[in-house]
């Protein structure tokens, strides 16, 4: 289908937006609620800008074009901002009242201030006309509150360790399955003059994927749940311990100079233009490599992040879950459109993802003969058979200034400014304040 009208790139809040309009016929504004045409207006904001290298933004925007034959009595107004601005965004919206229709949010502890403020509508009435055969099990689970579902998702994801084989065959290096092959890795790598992982810290998040992980290998998924939940302690030597094997790869000099002022986007960049042997990464980032030209879709090898000898968790838990999906505003004017609008969006990025080959649907995609195969992404199709275990990246299940204070103990570990002691007993305190 045809994109009619492209707002443009503007500055908004902290970063850039992307504004389209589809529809059948001009895109002109009418009342409150419609268009010019008659047709039900319905506002979507997500953070998918990326419609060239990105997998889950392109399905999206996929979903999107097909929505004008599919959905024709609907106009879907579409504005996109950049990840970490959109944070700010929908949060200042959602204070002021201003929340569009549908909104792209995190589950867990990210949507959930907004749950218990009354602001998203429960879509479990919308979802009795087949939806829910649909889906797969468990796939709204994280966003799911007193037995009410408040969003839909479209993919999970799981973190893996992306290496460049091609280097680590060039310097004789072997592929790390344990944490001492890590560190040999590292050493085998600064050595030949290469950078041994690349990391985007300026975002903050990036850094936060090793420690998240190495506390699912040191305390096991159940317990890091359990310490997330409130309902077990953070300062234990489990926890501190995850803190330290961070503290110690940057004392290594593991990660790529400079990390702190590097965003996700230049770091990965690093490792696409085969600078940079690993990149520790959610398995969207497959999308990327398969879109890159230099050939090193055919070299990557996903390990599955290392182990941890005498410790509690063990190679079948994953960091990652289904966490990414459309909510329904309270503010919107046709709560059923809306939430018309919402399904079919998610069914269809779902299904798109599945027809290009990549990503982990979390809708039954069986009947979806894929066009393509994405090597990586079948890595990982692979890597989480016989799983034991999930964990969400800490910063979508803590809520607002908690998930902002755990980024920025983890910042800290890298900028060594922070003890494994301190940053254990700070998280604690998070709990400890919210009980």
């Amino acid at each position: 289908m045809k994109l009619l009208k492209t707002c443009g790139v503007t500055l908004a809040l902290l970063g850039f937006t992307l504004g389209s309009v589809y529809a059948n016929g001009n895109a002109d504004k009418g009342a409150a609620g419609t268009s010019s045409s008659g047709k039900t207006k319905v506002t979507v904001w997500t953070l998918w800008t990326d419609t060239t290298q990105d997998v889950n933004s392109i399905a999206f925007h996929k979903a999107l074009e097909s929505a004008v034959k599919d959905l024709p009595d609907i106009q879907i107004e579409h504005d996109a901002t950049e990840n970490e601005a959109y944070k700010t965004k929908i949060k200042t919206a959602m204070a002021a009242g201003d929340a569009p229709d549908v909104f792209y949010a995190w589950g867990a502890g990210f949507v959930k201030p907004f749950v218990d403020a009354g602001k998203v509508v429960p879509l479990d009435d919308y979802l009795k006309d087949g939806t829910a055969a649909k889906l797969k099990g468990g796939a709204n689970t994280n966003f799911t509150f007193n037995g009410k579902t408040y969003g839909l998702t479209f993919t999970q994801w799981v973190a893996g360790l992306y290496c460049d084989k091609a280097l680590f065959d060039k310097y004789n290096v072997k592929l790390p399955n344990t944490y001492e092959d890590l560190l040999a890795a590292v050493k085998a790598f600064k050595a030949a003059g290469v950078i041994p992982i690349t990391v985007g810290e300026k975002d903050r998040w990036p850094g936060m994927f090793w420690q998240n992980s190495f506390a699912i290998r040191t305390a096991g998924a159940d317990t890091c749940n359990a310490a997330l939940a409130g309902k077990a302690s953070f300062n234990t030597p489990e926890f501190i311990r995850s803190a330290q094997l961070l503290a110690d790869l940057v004392s290594a000099g593991a990660f790529v100079d400079g990390a702190l002022g590097l965003t996700s986007d230049e770091a990965q960049a690093l490792f696409l233009q085969r600078k940079a042997a690993m990149y520790y990464m959610g398995s969207w980032f497959a999308g990327n490599i398969a879109a890159s030209d230099n050939g090193i879709v055919n070299d990557v090898v996903v390990q599955k992040f290392p182990t941890i000898s005498n410790q509690k968790g063990d190679a079948t838990q994953f960091l990652g879950g289904a966490i990414d999906g459309l909510c329904v505003s309270q503010n919107a004017k046709d709560k059923t459109a809306a939430a018309r609008v919402t399904k079919y969006l998610m069914e269809q990025t779902a299904r798109n993802l599945a027809k290009t080959g990549d990503g982990l649907p979390t809708w039954n995609t069986d009947d979806v003969v894929a066009a393509k195969t994405n090597p990586v992404a079948d890595q990982f199709a692979q890597m989480v058979k016989g799983s034991t275990g999930y964990v969400l990246a800490w910063d979508t299940f803590l809520s607002g200034a908690d998930a902002d204070d755990h980024k920025n103990y983890v910042a800290a570990i890298f900028g060594q400014t922070m003890t494994p002691k301190d940053f254990a007993a700070s998280m604690q305190a998070i709990n400890d304040k919210n009980k």
